[in-house]
């Protein structure tokens, strides 16, 4: 099996269309690891600064750990030896500026609650990155995939200021 690290070189991707106006998308599977999320996190930085969400700001530090969040959340929660995790970063200008991100895993037993259902924080040593994912972002949720099984857990941030790009 190929690993998605060794195709470093091929992760300038081109803009895929979207049906969004104006907006920019970057796709791309990774290895269900903690550096495969690690990496993931830091090429949605990279993108949003691209795409004129600067390094810094509010809105490239929210993004980015709504990314840190689903994505090791599906590597912690979702993994299954030998299937990678899928990642898609949307940023929109029409009709207001947002960014989207979606991680998609094969594993569909185990599903996040739906939102509004979260169980208040407490004191334990984990369990809290969907609490944090809630607070920053305008609407999230999940749905099962539409190809295979597993699910997909997307969250949306609301970009304030200027459209992006």
């Amino acid at each position: 099996m190929k690993s998605n690290l060794d195709s470093l070189a091929r992760t300038t991707q081109p803009t895929i269309p979207s049906p969004y106006l104006g907006a920019r998308v970057f796709a791309m599977r990774f290895t269900s690891t903690p550096r495969g999320a690690r990496l993931a996190r830091r090429l949605v930085g990279v993108r949003l600064d691209e795409w004129g969400v600067p390094y810094g700001t509010g809105a490239h530090e929210a993004v980015v750990l709504i990314a840190a969040e689903l994505t090791a959340n599906a590597v912690r929660h979702g993994h299954i030896p030998g299937r990678d995790f899928h990642l898609r970063l949307c940023v929109t200008a029409e009709p207001r500026p947002t960014a989207r991100v979606e991680v998609s895993d094969t594993r569909a037993e185990r599903v996040p609650p739906r939102p509004g259902a979260l169980p208040a924080p407490g004191l334990a040593d984990g369990g809290r990155g969907l609490l944090l994912v809630a607070g920053l972002a305008a609407r999230w949720d999940w749905h099962a995939r539409p190809q295979g099984p597993g699910k997909t857990v997307w969250a949306e941030y609301e970009i304030p200021g200027s459209p992006p790009g």
